[in-house]
């Protein structure tokens, strides 16, 4: 039997805090969370690796490390609201730093209305117009953009009169399906 306690603080020890998440409500939050609920029971052991772990198919858990910083440039705030996209471990960290979160799948459409936070666990070529369109004035969308073998964690933010974009660091979650680079023609 795996001791996933120990592994957890292992996880927040070696991967989350010597990434530079200083955060402790993150730490915590991580360090309560039993990241192996979020995986099929064969696939349990692989929760605390430093890989992205494959959930359901096609679907994703970012690396402790790369969650852990998404999570800590998104600042969630107590009483703020989350729309987590093919996300269930973000998710999760969300509600236990205290913010309301709606849980879709990618390719679902985004429901009515505004967002604090919008997060995805998984690799897009480009974060859709609509992802940032449900995003609240001051609201945050964090995801890897990815057109090669590197991605780009990014932040956006939204202002009253735009929408601004930050690269944040280097990650290699898979691209989820559908959301692929559309090559043109080019001669």
């Amino acid at each position: 039997m795996a001791d996933f306690a120990a592994a957890r603080l292992n996880m927040v020890e070696s991967q989350v805090r010597t990434a530079d998440v200083t955060d402790v409500r993150i730490h915590d939050a991580m360090r309560a969370l039993p990241r192996e609920d979020f995986m099929p029971p064969a696939k349990s052991h692989l929760a605390y690796a430093d890989i992205e772990a494959e959930y359901a198919p096609g679907r994703w858990l970012l690396k402790p490390r790369d969650v852990a910083k998404l999570m800590q440039a998104l600042r969630p705030m107590p009483g703020e609201s989350a729309l987590a996209i093919s996300a269930p471990y973000a998710a999760a960290l969300l509600e236990a730093l205290g913010v309301t979160v709606t849980r879709i799948e990618a390719g679902t459409e985004p429901p009515a209305g505004t967002f604090d936070i919008v997060v995805c666990e998984g690799a897009v070529a480009r974060a859709p117009q609509g992802w940032t369109e449900v995003l609240a004035t001051n609201g945050r969308l964090g995801v890897v953009e990815r057109s090669g073998p590197v991605g780009k964690a990014c932040l956006y933010v939204k202002a009253a009169d735009g929408v601004g974009r930050r690269e944040l660091f280097d990650g290699f979650p898979p691209l989820l399906a559908g959301f692929e680079p559309q090559h043109g023609f080019a001669f």
